[in-house]
Order: C-alpha cells, then sequence, then structure tokens
C-alpha cells in the first residue's frame, strides 16, 4: 500500500510528461503550457486541475476550458477560444470583441468581414452592447456579410447600416427569427430605410 501511495503521489514515475494542448487556433500550445503552470515530473495525481483551468481561462482569448488527466503522464488542456464577432473602435485602433462583448485582443487594422459597433458604453455588462451582440448573432449568414455597422444607443434601439448604405431598424433583440426572414425578402425591394422593429408591421422608405 505504501508503495502504491508512493508511486502514484510522490514519485515522478506517474509524473507530467507532456502537456497536450487540443482546440486551440490563435493562441500558441506553448503559451497555454506555461500560464498552466505544471511542472515536469510533477505527480500527475496531485495537478489541480481546477486551479490550472483557472490559469489558463485568465488569457484573454480562452472562453473556455477543460483539464484532465491521461495516465500514465499527460495533462491533458482542452481549449474554447474566443470568436471575434465585431470591431469596436478605439481611437485610431480596432478592437475585436466576441459574443459576451470581450475583447479578445486590439489590432491596427480592422478586419473587413466583421462589423464595427457604435455604442455609447460598450462592455459585457452593458445592456445595448448585449443587444447589438445578440443581434449580430441572430444574423443568418446570408445577411450577416451585408452588415458594415451595428447601432445601439440603447438596448431598444438596434440599427443596421449594411455595406451599400441602406439601414435597418431592428429595434430590440425580440423575435430575431422573423425580423431576419422579413428582412431578407424586403431587401429584394429598393429603398433606403427597412424598419423590422415590430414585424407585424413592417415599413420600407
Amino acid at each position: 500500500m505504501g508503495t502504491a501511495v508512493w508511486l502514484v503521489f510522490i514519485s515522478p514515475v506517474l509524473g507530467v510528461r507532456e502537456i497536450r494542448v487540443s482546440g486551440n487556433f490563435d493562441v500558441p500550445a506553448d503559451r497555454i503550457r506555461q500560464a498552466a503552470g505544471v511542472a515536469d515530473g510533477t505527480p500527475l495525481a496531485t495537478v489541480d486541475v481546477a486551479a490550472v483551468a483557472g490559469r489558463v481561462r485568465a488569457i484573454r482569448q480562452v472562453e473556455s476550458v477543460e483539464v484532465g488527466r491521461s495516465w500514465p503522464g499527460t495533462l491533458v488542456v482542452e481549449v474554447v477560444e474566443r470568436e471575434p464577432v465585431a470591431v469596436l473602435p478605439v481611437g485610431a485602433e480596432a478592437a475585436l470583441v466576441d459574443r459576451h462583448g470581450v475583447v479578445t485582443e486590439v489590432r491596427a487594422v480592422a478586419p473587413p468581414a466583421l462589423p464595427v459597433l457604435r455604442l455609447d458604453r460598450p462592455g459585457p455588462d452593458d445592456p445595448a452592447t448585449g443587444a447589438a451582440l445578440a443581434v449580430i448573432a441572430a444574423l443568418p449568414e446570408e445577411l450577416a456579410w451585408k452588415v458594415a455597422e451595428v447601432r445601439a444607443p440603447s438596448a431598444e434601439t438596434v440599427t443596421l447600416r449594411l455595406k451599400d448604405g441602406r439601414v435597418v431598424v431592428w429595434g430590440g433583440r425580440d423575435r430575431p427569427a422573423d425580423k431576419a426572414r422579413i428582412l431578407t425578402t424586403l431587401l429584394e425591394r429598393p429603398a433606403d430605410t427597412y424598419d423590422v422593429s415590430s414585424p407585424d408591421v413592417v415599413t420600407v422608405k
């Protein structure tokens, strides 16, 4: 019994020999291993997997992480990275934000495929920010690629500016599927403004 305890919990025989990282695309595996903070040879049974997950989760680009053991000597770290869905102007730079409103990175030039957010008080806890991001997430692909800018003075007054200059009055985050379906049809008609804020009574100007 004593030998077994020593072998599992003290001896480096069943120590960490590898930290296997998966799910990462933008964050280098070596950066994740460094954040994990587990030295080679640490008995695998004694590794605090919750603490390791917390340290890896502190990386800004990581949304979630799962840490497990694979005997005899591998610590497995599976991450899900934050995916930028919009751009928030910050001075002359562009902050990329994910679906939760978390800034994943700041770039000198914004990716042209992402819509620009126009918000008064941007942040993960701002209702207007949440509504704008919810609208972006609700757009089907055939509509999403047409959007150049999303304005949200409040959570109930979201508007979209399309790349061709047309404006969509979206309103709040309610009934997104209905609004998207109706808008897809309305965009076939030439106009400057499409109001789908109330899907039961839409207007085109």
